[in-house]
C-alpha cells in the first residue's frame, strides 16, 4: 500500500439492498433469482478495473444482532424481514466474491460500517489512501484527507468539500447531524420536532452536541424558524439525542482478526468463477472468461485434440465420401454469400461423423490469391446421394435454411433427422437463445468462433467467399463439430424427459421441410397496388398531421415524445395517466388509448400512429422485398423464437398485418393469386375456447360447442341470465370479452377498462362466468397450483412451457406469471395443432401430386394458392385434414373461404 494504491473497502451490504431494489429483475431458466447477485459483482468488477492494483475489500453485514440493539431495542426494529429472493442470493455473491480472490469480512455483533470504519481509520493512519464504496450517507462521518466515498451507482466521489457541499457541514458534523435529525432507516429516533433545516442552523452556527447542550440559550437566537421553541425541545429530548448520538457513530475500534499487511487480492479461482457464471447464466461474464482463458486451455472444456480438416483434392473427398456413407449420423453445415436463402448460393460445406473430428470443403472462394479448389458443381453432383438419401440420417443447427440453399443447387435434402435448434427449444424455449453460439457456451462450456470474429463488422464486414480459407476451414469445420456434439448433449436430455422428444419428433422435425417449401413457395404480391396504397395513406397521414395541428393550435412533431407531452399535458392540460422513470408524463399507445376515450386528439394521435406504422412497415416495404427471380415475396419462419410454440415470422412478419382495421385488409388484398389460381384460407373457429373446453372439462362450455352454438351468444346468455335468442349485440361484445379476456387471465380491472365499465360491475362479470362455467375457475386454479409446484405447463401434446418466475415473492411478476399458467397451455395447444395440421396438409398434397401450394401460415390460418382445377378436392380434403388434426372433446371446426386475394378468402 502507498500513495497511490489506496485501500478499497466495499460496504457490500449497502449494494446489496440497493442493486436488488434498483435493478430490473433478473432470474435464470431455472427460476434463481439474480439481479442483486449481477449487481454487486458488477460493482466489484468496475472498482477492480478504476483501481488496478489495490487491495479491494468486501464488507457485508453479520446475521443477527449487533451492540446497537443492546443500546436501543427499537434499533431497526420496523425493517420488514430479507425477502426471500434478496436471501437466497447472498450466498452465491460471497462465493464469487472469495472466487475471484478478494478478502471477504464478515464480523458478528457489529454492523458492515464498523468494520469499515475501523479499517479505513488504521490505514489512514499508516497514511494510506482509503476509498469506501457505498451508498450510505452515514459513512460521510468518516471522510477526512485520507478517506474519500465512492457512489459507483451514482458515480460520485466525496472529499471532506464534497461532504460540505451535499450537506452544508464538515464530515466531523455528521454524527451530530445524525443525532439530532434521526435516521428513519434505521430508526434512529433523533430529536423530535428537529428537521434537516434546524439541525444544518444550529450545527453551522453553534458546533456539536456538547457544544449545543452547553449553550442552549444560544439556540433561541438564531435565525431559524421555532429558533425559540428548540431549546425546550433539546433539553427535553436530551437523552434520546444523545442515545442517537451512540447509534449513528461507526465504531473504529472493533477488533479484528486480519491485520492491513493480510488483506490482499490473491488470484481468482477462472474455474470456480466459470461454474458460478454458466449456472447463474451470465453469457457476457462467461465469454469473456473463456476468452481469457484460451492462452492456456485452463478454462476449456475437457481438452481435446481437434482434427479439422481442408478438402482441395479429389483424393481427400473420396476418402471422406466413404466415410460419409458407412456413418450412423452425419453433422452437415452450409457456408453461403447471404442469409436470405433464396438469394444464397454455397461457398462451402462442412461434415463431422464424430466428436472433434470434422471436415470443411472450400467450393467457391474467390479472393485474390486463393488456393485451387474442387469444382462446386462436380462436388455437389457427388454428395447428392448421400444428401437426397432419407436412410443417411443428418444432423444440422437451422437445417431448413440449408436445406433451402440446397435447392437452389438442384438438391432436395431428405433424412432430416435432428436439428440442435429444435432440440434446444423444445427441451426449454426460454432457457436461453437457440443459436449454435448460445448453445456452445451454455451446454458445452465452449466459446466457439464468432462470424465477426474472421468477417469483421458493420459496412466493411467480408462475405464468406471473401474469407481467406486458413480462417474459414477452422470456423466452419467447427460449426459441424459443434452441433454433432451438441445433439450428443442435448437429445438424451430430451428421452429423459416424458412427452418430449414425441413433440420434437412428432411435431417439430417433420415440420422442418414443410416450412422450407411454404418459404421457397413464397406468396404474390401486387407491387401496383401497394404503392397505390402508399400513396393513399401518405395522403391521410398528412391530413391528420394538420388536424392535430389545429387541435394543438401549433404545429408540433408528432413523433417527438417530449413535445407531444407539452403539448397534451401542459398546454391542453390533459390529465396525466403515468410517468416515465425520470418523471415525464408518459405519452406511450396505453395512455393515449385511455385519454381517447375522452379527447379528440389522442385519439387522432392513435390513428396517425397506426397507420405511419402501416405505410412504413407494409405498403412502403414489401414491393422492396418482392424477389426479382420469382416475383414474390418469401417470408422466414421462425420454430424457436416464441415461448409458446407459435411460429413467428420476419421479412416480412406476416404474423402482424391488422386483420380488424379496413387499412389492415386493404394490405391483404395485395396479397393476389396467379392467373388460373385462387387464394384457399383455412382458419380454426375459436380454437383456444375450444381448448379451453376440452382442458377444463366444464359441461356448459362443452355443450356450446358440441351443439353448434354461438359460443358468445350462449356465454351472454349464461352470464345475464337470458334466453339465447333475446341476447342483444352489447350483451354478445361484453360475452366476447370475457370469454377471450379470462383465458389471457385478465382482472376486473382490465375487464372493466375494455368494456368501459366500473370494477365493481366487471367483477360482477366475471363471478356469473365461474358461476355458470364452474370447470373453467376449477381448471384455472389447479393449473395456477400446478405450475406453483412444477414450475411447468404443458401442452395437450406435451410441450413444456417453463414459468421461472411462478414462485417469485414480488406479486406482480408471480401474478403476471399465473396468467401465462392459465393461458399458455391453450396458445401452446393451438400452436401445435397448426403445426401438425400444415404436416399432414403437406403430405397430402404430395401424395395426391397436387399443384396447389401451401404459401403462408398465420396465427390459426392456412394460406394456399389452388389451381381453378383443384379447387373442389383441396377445400374438402383441406377442412378434413385440419379438423382432424388433433382429438378434442368438442369438434375442430374448420373455417374455409376462397377468393382471388387473401382478404376475400379470409
Amino acid at each position: 500500500m502507498n500513495d497511490k494504491t489506496p485501500l478499497v473497502l466495499v460496504d457490500g451490504s449497502s449494494y446489496l439492498y440497493r442493486a436488488f431494489h434498483a435493478l430490473p429483475p433478473l432470474i435464470t431458466s431455472g427460476g434463481q433469482p439474480t439481479g442483486a447477485i449481477k449487481g454487486v459483482i458488477s460493482m466489484i468488477r468496475r472498482l477492480l478495473k478504476d483501481y488496478p492494483g489495490s487491495p479491494l475489500v468486501v464488507v457485508f453485514d453479520a446475521k443477527g444482532k449487533t451492540f446497537r440493539d443492546e443500546l436501543f431495542e427499537a434499533y431497526k426494529s420496523h425493517r420488514p424481514p430479507m425477502p426471500d429472493e434478496l436471501r437466497q442470493q447472498i450466498e452465491p455473491i460471497h462465493q464469487i466474491i472469495r472466487a475471484m480472490g478478494l478478502p471477504l469480512l464478515v464480523e458478528e455483533g457489529v454492523e458492515a460500517d464498523d468494520v469499515i470504519g475501523t479499517l479505513a481509520l488504521k490505514a489512514s493512519q499508516n497514511q494510506t489512501p482509503v476509498v469506501i464504496s457505498t451508498g450510505d450517507k452515514d459513512m460521510a462521518q468518516l471522510v477526512s484527507e485520507q478517506i474519500t466515498l465512492v457512489n459507483t451507482m451514482t458515480e460520485t466521489v466525496m472529499d471532506p468539500q464534497g461532504v460540505i457541499d451535499k450537506f452544508g457541514i464538515p464530515p466531523e458534523l455528521m454524527i451530530d447531524y445524525l443525532a439530532l435529525v434521526g435516521d428513519k432507516s434505521d430508526n434512529i429516533p433523533g430529536v423530535p420536532g428537529v428537521g434537516e433545516k434546524t439541525a444544518l442552523a444550529i450545527l453551522q452556527n453553534l458546533g456539536g452536541m456538547d457544544a449545543i447542550y452547553g449553550n442552549l440559550e444560544a439556540v433561541a437566537e438564531l435565525d431559524f424558524r421555532g429558533a425559540k421553541k428548540t431549546p425546550a425541545k433539546l433539553a427535553e429530548n436530551r437523552d434520546q439525542a444523545f442515545l442517537s448520538y451512540q447509534l449513528a457513530t461507526i465504531k473504529t475500534d472493533v477488533p479484528l482478526m486480519v491485520t492491513l499487511s493480510e488483506l490482499s487480492n490473491g488470484v481468482p479461482d477462472n474455474a470456480a468463477l466459470l461454474d458460478w457464471f454458466r449456472q447463474l447464466e451470465f453469457k457476457g461474464w462467461v465469454e469473456e472468461l473463456l476468452a481469457a482463458g484460451e492462452s492456456d486451455n485452463s478454462l476449456l472444456s475437457p481438452a481435446a485434440d481437434k482434427d479439422y480438416q481442408v478438402i482441395l483434392t479429389q483424393q481427400q473427398l473420396d476418402q471422406w465420401l466413404q466415410k460419409l456413407e458407412r456413418a450412423e449420423l452425419v453433422a452437415f453445415d452450409t457456408e453461403t454469400t447471404s442469409l436470405d436463402y433464396m438469394q444464397a448460393s454455397i461457398v462451402g460445406v462442412s461434415f463431422a461423423i464424430a466428436a472433434n473430428q470434422a471436415a470443411y470443403v472450400p467450393l467457391a472462394h474467390d479472393y485474390l490469391g486463393a488456393p485451387r479448389q474442387l469444382d462446386r458443381d462436380a462436388v455437389l453432383e457427388q454428395l447428392k446421394p448421400l444428401l437426397e438419401s432419407p436412410k443417411l440420417a443428418k444432423v444440422g443447427q437451422n437445417l431448413k435454411y440449408d436445406m433451402s440453399v440446397l435447392a437452389n443447387h438442384g438438391i432436395a435434402m431428405q433424412g432430416i433427422r435432428f436439428d440442435t435448434m429444435l432440440e434446444s427449444y423444445v427441451l426449454d424455449s426460454t432457457a436461453t437463445r437457440h443459436d449454435m453460439d448460445s448453445l456452445a457456451l451454455k451446454y458445452l462450456g465452449e466459446k466457439t468462433t464468432h462470424f465477426q470474429d474472421i468477417a469483421g463488422k458493420g459496412a466493411s464486414q467480408l462475405t464468406f467467399n471473401q474469407i481467406a480459407i486458413e480462417q474459414a476451414a477452422p470456423y466452419a469445420a467447427e460449426d459441424a463439430d459443434i452441433t454433432l456434439r451438441l445433439h450428443e448433449t442435448l437429445w438424451p436430455k430430451l428421452q429423459d424427459i416424458t412427452g418430449l422428444a414425441h413433440v420434437y419428433q412428432a411435431i417439430e422435425m417433420p415440420l422442418v421441410p414443410v416450412l422450407s417449401r411454404i418459404e421457397r413457395n413464397g406468396t404474390k404480391v401486387s407491387a401496383d397496388l401497394l404503392r397505390k396504397q402508399s400513396d393513399q395513406l401518405g395522403e391521410r397521414i398528412a391530413a391528420l398531421e394538420q388536424q392535430a395541428f389545429e387541435l394543438a393550435g401549433e404545429e408540433f412533431n408528432l413523433a417527438s415524445p417530449k413535445q407531444l407531452g407539452y403539448i397534451l399535458f401542459e398546454k391542453l392540460k390533459l390529465p396525466v395517466q403515468k410517468k416515465t422513470a425520470k418523471g415525464a408524463a408518459s405519452t406511450k399507445e396505453e395512455v393515449l388509448q385511455e385519454l381517447a376515450l375522452d379527447y379528440p386528439l389522442p385519439k387522432l394521435l392513435l390513428e396517425h400512429r397506426s397507420l405511419s406504422k402501416l405505410k412504413s412497415t407494409y405498403t412502403d416495404k414489401l414491393p422492396l422485398l418482392v424477389n426479382p427471380a420469382t416475383g414474390r415475396i418469401h417470408t422466414s419462419y421462425h420454430q424457436a423464437v416464441t415461448a409458446t410454440g407459435r411460429l413467428s415470422s420476419s421479412d416480412p412478419n406476416l404474423q402482424n398485418i391488422p386483420v380488424r382495421s379496413a387499412e389492415g385488409r386493404r394490405i391483404r388484398q395485395a396479397f393476389v393469386a396467379t392467373e388460373g389460381c385462387k387464394i384457399v384460407a383455412a382458419d380454426y373457429s375459436q380454437i383456444e375456447l375450444r381448448i379451453m373446453a376440452h382442458l377444463s372439462g366444464d359441461r356448459g362450455l362443452k355443450a356450446a360447442f358440441e351443439q353448434n352454438l354461438d359460443v358468445h351468444s350462449a356465454t351472454a346468455a349464461e352470464v345475464f341470465g337470458v334466453e339465447l335468442a333475446s341476447v342483444t349485440g352489447e350483451q354478445r361484445r361484453s360475452a366476447k370479452a370475457i370469454n377471450f379476456g379470462l383465458i389471457y387471465g385478465m382482472s376486473a380491472f382490465g375487464l372493466g377498462r375494455q368494456l368501459h365499465i366500473g370494477r365493481n360491475q366487471a367483477q360482477e362479470y366475471i363471478d356469473l362466468y365461474f358461476a355458470r362455467y364452474p370447470g373453467v375457475q376449477a381448471y384455472m386454479d389447479s393449473i395456477r397450483k400446478r405450475a406453483a409446484e412444477q414450475g411447468y405447463v404443458e401442452t395437450l401434446f406435451g410441450r413444456r412451457l417453463h414459468l421461472p418466475e411462478i414462485r417469485a415473492s414480488n406479486g406482480m411478476r408471480r401474478q403476471a406469471a399465473e396468467r401465462t399458467a392459465i393461458n399458455a397451455p391453450m396458445q401452446g395447444t393451438a400452436a401445435d395443432i397448426i403445426k401438425l395440421a400444415m404436416i399432414s396438409v403437406d403430405q397430402w398434397l404430395a401424395d395426391k401430386k397436387l399443384n396447389t401450394r401451401m404459401i403462408m401460415q398465420v396465427h390459426d390460418e392456412l394460406i394456399l394458392e389452388v389451381p381453378q382445377d383443384e379447387l373442389e378436392d383441396v377445400l374438402s380434403g383441406l377442412k378434413t385434414r385440419m379438423s382432424n388434426a388433433a382429438r378434442l372433446d368438442v369438434p375442430l371446426i374448420v373455417d374455409v373461404g376462397v377468393g382471388d386475394n387473401w382478404d376475400e378468402a379470409h
